[in-house]
């Protein structure tokens, strides 16, 4: 009975030591939990903030990348320090660009839509503009009803398709897809985050985007983050420069 204990005792320590490894890589970039195929998925692409600091866009692009989302704005006022810069400069490597707002919940839907109008030029050949729909600070531990959510969400969504002439991406977390996007947003498609598995959607739709790992190290930034999001576009690299493209 001791020695069982021990032997049990002992697998458990050393499993949790292990546990604690993988987490510790992790966090570093060293172990990518996810890696999804050229094969399966030949277009790749990143997303971008303030928070990579000044990007030496020819040096990224370079790195087998084909499109950049890059963050515009967030809720009716706030504007990425760099976001300009990363828009024009994307561009002229020849990446397919894309532009994302941050979903506020606490900010008017109508609002929030003149905000990134105001801030995001309409251009021919762009990807369709995104809503990051995901918790942040305490909306987690309090989160707003789904009622609540689509009274702001869905003018947002309304007035950039009226504005931009296609329907917005929406980004969104396993966890917030479900609470609040599961079942409804017909003709919107999804870009979901999973950087431990291959996601499967609970309502069994699929999926045009997936940001697989938030720990992706390539070379061409500096910035207070050390790390930068990799991303796959999940169909085939015709699909992809068709994609969004207006007649």
């Amino acid at each position: 009975m001791r020695k069982g204990f021990f032997i049990a005792a002992v697998s458990a320590a050393v499993l949790l030591a292990a546990g604690v490894v993988c987490f510790l890589l992790w966090q570093e970039g060293l172990l990518v939990p996810n890696r999804p195929s050229k094969e399966q998925f030949p277009v790749r692409g990143v997303d971008v903030s303030a928070h990579q600091g000044e990007i030496d866009w020819p040096v990224l692009a370079g790195q087998d990348l084909s499109f950049a989302f890059v963050k515009a704005t967030e809720g009716s006022s706030f504007t990425d320090a760099r976001f300009r810069e990363n828009w024009e400069e994307a561009r002229s490597c020849g990446l397919r660009v894309g532009a994302y707002h941050f979903f506020s919940f606490d900010s008017s839907g109508e609002a929030q839509a003149a905000h990134f109008i105001e801030t995001v030029p309409k251009r021919q050949g762009d990807l369709p503009p995104v809503v990051d729909v995901e918790f942040y600070g305490d909306k987690e531990q309090n989160p707003p009803s789904r009622e609540e959510v689509e009274a702001q969400l869905v003018p947002l969504l309304t007035r950039l398709t009226e504005h931009y002439g296609v329907k917005p991406i929406l980004y969104s977390t396993g966890k917030v897809y479900k609470r609040y996007l599961s079942g409804g947003y017909e003709g919107y498609d999804i870009w979901i985050r999973d950087v431990f598995f291959t996601p499967s959607l609970p309502d069994g739709r699929a999926y045009a985007f997936w940001q697989y790992s938030d720990k992706g190290r390539l070379s061409g930034y500096q910035g207070k983050e050390n790390f930068i999001d990799l991303n796959v576009f999940c169909g085939t690299e015709e699909e992809f420069w068709r994609y969004g493209v207006q007649p």
